[in-house]
């Protein structure tokens, strides 16, 4: 572990949204450092599943300064083309990123933030924090997990269908992830699989993207800051986006959902009225919750473990801003392109903090 070192701005992560704000405090002319738990630049991109691609072409899925180049072949880009893409960006704008560096903690030291991490300690003036949820799955305790005798796993395990071939899966999750790797699955077709979610999936309308899905977070928020009535957002369009693979599978007859099982039993699963299902493998594409436990010594979470903020800024702690969570830190800020105007927000708000 290296000694203490001081800098006017941390950032905790080095995906999208800390490589946002890296531009934008940047662009301040201010000193910080990027510290990042990847090993390698590109954020949860890296860890994706192989056939994941955008919801949105790459002209609309850049980070601020620097436009997505378009992939080859490709309408919309691939994860591996976001990596390329995120590890140039990095390069382009000489952000300080350390990679395999994981923060422990955030204290308070009097005008300072203390930030503990595994390779050393920062005292910084701000900090944002840009970690995400990739590296914090959620699966809901549903009776019999102990028992199943089959393998489980998460969204953030899944690669390919060549690792169920011939095999019985159940995917759990009306969301985009559940329905695109339950389509991943249907649509190898050496693989029996089972669809489950809690209601009936509502598809988005197919010429519906990222650009539509961007624009209507933004007019809810807008909406909502002048105290207007709540359009609902993208929530009132449906959950999940048909992008190629997953109209094929639902347009094949591959892709019905089954209502959510009520247990699980040593050879699979079972649904209230007493049915069973075989299976061999069950894949909780059930969600993620916000990678926050660095910051519990500084005593900001509220109700449910929610941080209360205005704008990014926790109310808590006006040194701290959360970035990259969703449209509780901005509309679609958890997306590249929704991340930008957030981003330059919270680093005008830390600019005015340090000249005050």
């Amino acid at each position: 572990m290296t000694g203490e070192k001081h800098t006017q701005v941390v950032i905790v992560g080095g995906g999208q949204a800390g490589l946002a704000a890296g531009y934008h405090l940047r662009r301040q002319g201010l000193d910080f450092t990027v510290l990042d738990a990847n090993a390698a630049p590109g954020g949860s991109w890296q860890h994706m599943w192989d056939s994941l691609h955008l919801f949105s072409p790459a002209a609309y899925s850049s980070l601020p300064g620097r436009l997505m180049p378009a992939q080859a072949g490709e309408t919309y880009p691939d994860a591996g083309h976001v990596v390329d893409y995120l590890a140039d960006y990095e390069k382009r704008y000489d952000l300080p990123v350390q990679h395999g560096t994981r923060v422990e903690a955030v204290h308070r030291d009097g005008d300072r933030l203390l930030v503990e991490a595994d390779t050393g300690t920062w005292r910084a003036r701000a900090v944002i924090c840009a970690t995400g949820s990739w590296s914090r799955p959620f699966v809901p305790a549903v009776p019999g997990r102990s028992i199943f005798g089959g393998r489980q796993l998460h969204t953030v395990n899944y690669r390919s269908p060549a690792d169920f071939a011939g095999q019985r899966v159940v995917v759990v999750g009306g969301g985009n992830s559940g329905a695109q790797i339950a389509a991943d699955l249907a649509l190898d077709g050496n693989i029996e699989v089972t669809w489950v979610t809690q209601r009936p999936p509502r598809f988005l309308p197919d010429d519906i993207d990222g650009r539509v899905l961007f624009d209507v977070a933004t007019a809810r928020r807008r909406a909502l800051d002048a105290g207007r009535s709540d359009t609902g957002g993208v929530a009132s369009l449906g959950d999940i986006v048909a992008v190629p693979p997953v109209r094929a599978a639902r347009d094949g007859g591959l892709l019905h959902a089954e209502p959510m099982f009520t247990r699980l039993a040593a050879t699979g699963v079972q649904w209230a009225d007493g049915t069973h299902g075989e299976a061999d493998a069950v894949i909780w594409c059930t969600g993620f919750r916000p990678a926050l436990a660095h910051l519990a010594p500084l005593g900001v979470r509220g109700p449910r473990g929610h941080i209360p903020t205005v704008g990014t800024r926790a109310v808590g702690e006006p040194r701290l801003h959360l970035l990259g969570y969703g449209d509780w830190t901005g509309p679609a800020s958890a997306t590249l392109i929704g991340v930008g105007r957030p981003a330059r927000d919270a680093v005008r708000d830390v600019a005015q903090l340090l000249s005050s």
